[in-house]
């Protein structure tokens, strides 16, 4: 049996960031440390070797210094820019070391909401009518009808997203658009409001390879802020969202939409696509997460997975098993080089137990 591979952990820790000076809502996308504890757990049920790096600044500095892994599980939002969720996989791709998730390219794409929602529209697949707006002159050339709805282009958790995120006027539109230029200092998408549906379907694998897990229907209790999946209700979805597994035609309708998406986009090993019914009950492309959050109770994609009957080992074991998919086309590291004629899944059975 060969001996274990060696998986490094690239994250952002939450914890970190607010001891530097940052807010709660600068650093909401960031992972809470029983979230790596979880992910570390699992790899280690399935026999690997793990060694925890952390942010992109300790993964530079151990790069610098010669420290290699044979895989990184790499879920490290990042900080700046509309690239930050692409800076450690770029940098890994620098120094030849695959890794889970999408690539640089999708993960630069996907962060900025306007752009993925041009390739998707070229795609076919339904879209709410948009605008980007990166200053105030931008406004004025608005003609979308209202209701619309705005928030941050590159944000996720909601951020940005408030009951105001859903415009009525001329004065709101103008209202809410400064203030998101303000506090957060990107363009701010708007779009036509989407009063249906929200549905949430997880996905796991990669290419031809990928499946979708399941959908989740997302319901807004009677005590959280109406109309929009906030960031308040997101902080606080324990007590104010009720999540459905759904299995009615209009789930079949978003799975098959999904995989569209996913597969159009050259997502890879797990994420979750959004959607929203219109106001004719259209499910329509909101938004995809190609780096999806895996506390295992507080993340929506677990949280699909529970629902479904997939414990999180099993996500877990499916997220590095499409990854070493790529290492066989590739080249293994030597330790677990397949033998002539086996699959990627034998080489990972062989590493795993």
């Amino acid at each position: 049996m060969p001996s274990a591979m060696k998986i490094g952990l690239t994250y952002d820790l939450r914890e970190d960031y607010l001891a530097e000076g940052y807010g709660e809502e600068e650093t909401a996308e960031f992972d809470r440390p029983d979230t790596i504890d979880a992910i570390e757990e699992a790899l280690h049920h399935w026999g690997f070797a793990t060694e925890r790096i952390g942010t992109i600044r300790s993964l530079t500095q151990r790069l610098a210094r010669g420290d290699r892994w044979d895989l990184v599980f790499n879920i490290a939002e990042g900080l700046r820019g509309f690239a930050r969720e692409a800076q450690v996989p770029a940098l890994l791709d620098a120094y030849g070391i695959p890794y889970t998730f999408s690539d640089p390219m999708v993960l630069a794409l996907t962060l900025h909401k306007g752009m993925t929602k041009r390739v998707v529209r070229d795609l076919g697949i339904p879209t709410a009518d948009f605008a980007i707006v990166e200053d105030a002159g931008d406004l004025e050339t608005i003609g979308i009808p209202f209701p619309l709805f705005a928030k941050p282009v590159a944000e996720g958790t909601g951020k940005g997203v408030t009951p105001a995120s859903k415009i009525l006027s001329r004065g709101e539109l103008v209202a809410v658009c400064t203030s998101l230029l303000r506090r957060y200092g990107q363009p701010v998408l708007v779009e036509t409001f989407l009063p249906g549906r929200e549905l949430t379907v997880g996905i796991v694998g990669t290419g031809s390879h990928a499946r979708t897990i399941g959908v989740l229907e997302i319901v807004l209790k009677e005590s959280s802020e109406p109309d929009v999946y906030s960031y308040v209700n997101k902080e606080r979805c324990e007590e104010l969202v009720e999540y459905r597994l759904v299995r009615d035609s209009m789930a079949a309708e978003v799975e098959r939409l999904a995989l569209a998406v996913w597969r159009g986009l050259g997502c890879r090993d797990a994420g979750r696509i959004d959607f929203r019914a219109d106001s004719l009950g259209i499910p329509t492309f909101m938004e995809v997460n190609p780096l999806p959050g895996l506390h295992p109770h507080h993340s929506d994609l677990p949280i699909l997975c529970t629902q479904t009957g997939m414990s999180y080992h099993e996500l877990i074991r499916l997220i590095m098993e499409s990854a070493l998919s790529r290492l066989g086309k590739a080249g293994l590291p030597p330790r677990v080089r397949a033998p002539k004629g086996e699959s990627p899944a034998t080489v990972f059975e062989a590493v795993s137990f």
